[in-house]
């Protein structure tokens, strides 16, 4: 055996001599002041220049690696699991973190038990059941600039408000003209319609005044509500921050003031009139009878569902 590697061997026995002498696991501070030659040792070879010197600690550390693995006394104890720290950014949306986290306590699984870190993305509820955040705002209606105050609606009507990104642009005209065509049929649902960007009352307005063929909107039968604050879109949580502007979210309010539907489109996709019609049509019928849900697709005049492992295959036996 060369001289080296019987030094190996002795920085290895010793390192095991020490580790075995505690019958129970010493705090991290006693444990680590016991090591200190040791610690010492591992830390100069690790920075000396010379491979050969390199080789020594790689070669103690392996060395103690397969002393410790191959006892068989059963109880273990892992320094690793007891020194590691949890790094003061850890948000867990950075994959390089997490991977060094998860490599880590791996380590450690089979001697402790398993550790969970738990990353709360955010401490706010979902919107849908939850009420509707008021606000109060300019908008534009019938060519005029007039106050719109969402909590002036409850207890009196249904809200369809609907968040778009820009005034003179090329998809938001076809929603909000096609919401407007069919404003006749959401009155008759006892239901008022909101339109929201973060434009001007002034962007608005102008926009009202060009005609249809010229890509603007015409006259509109619900108001055009202005959040040049950007408040209202990023309380509904569809405010793109770094572009300042809001993806094309949609929400149905009942007459309570709680938000019982809610959908988000990205910028390039334009939604659908007949399904907020449909999906209105369908909140109103359950709120009537709620003893009753209703399936996927259902209209008015349709079959209903009872939600009950019984009655339900009545509805199961008809389609």
């Amino acid at each position: 055996m060369r001289e080296s590697d019987e030094a190996n061997l002795r920085f290895a026995q010793n390192v095991w001599r020490r580790v075995t002498q505690y019958k129970t696991p010493p705090k991290p501070s006693t444990y680590l002041s016991s090591y200190i030659p040791e610690l010492s040792f591992l830390r100069l070879s690790v920075q000396c220049q010379s491979e050969r010197q390199r080789d020594m600690a790689c070669s103690a550390t392996s060395t103690t690696a397969a002393l410790i693995s191959s006892n068989p006394r059963p109880r273990a104890f892992s320094p690793i699991s007891q020194s590691l720290p949890l790094p003061n950014s850890f948000t867990g949306l950075r994959a390089p973190l997490l991977s060094r986290v998860a490599r880590s306590v791996s380590l450690s699984r089979a001697s402790h038990p398993r550790t969970s870190f738990v990353v709360r993305a955010s401490s706010e509820f979902p919107l849908v059941g939850n009420t509707a955040p008021d606000f109060e705002a300019e908008a534009v209606f019938d060519q005029e600039f007039i106050k719109v105050k969402l909590s002036e609606y409850i207890g009196k009507k249904y809200v369809i408000l609907f968040f778009y990104p820009l005034d003179f642009t090329f998809v938001c005209p076809t929603e909000i003209t096609a919401f407007s065509d069919r404003h006749e049929e959401f009155e008759k649902l006892n239901t008022e319609i909101l339109g929201v960007s973060i434009d001007s009352v002034f962007s608005h307005l102008a926009w009202v005044q060009t005609d249809r063929k010229s890509g603007g909107l015409g006259d509109l039968k619900y108001p055009l509500i202005s959040d040049v604050t950007k408040s209202i879109s990023k309380s509904y949580g569809v405010l793109i921050p770094d572009q300042g502007i809001a993806l094309r979210g949609l929400f149905i309010i009942d007459k309570e003031g709680v938000i019982q539907h809610s959908t988000i489109n990205n910028l390039a996709i334009g939604r659908s009139v007949d399904e907020t019609m449909r999906t209105l049509q369908a909140l109103q019928y359950v709120q009537e009878n709620p003893d009753e849900v209703c399936p996927a697709g259902w209209k008015p005049g349709e079959k209903s569902m009872k939600p009950d492992p019984k009655l339900s295959k009545d509805y199961f036996a008809e389609i």
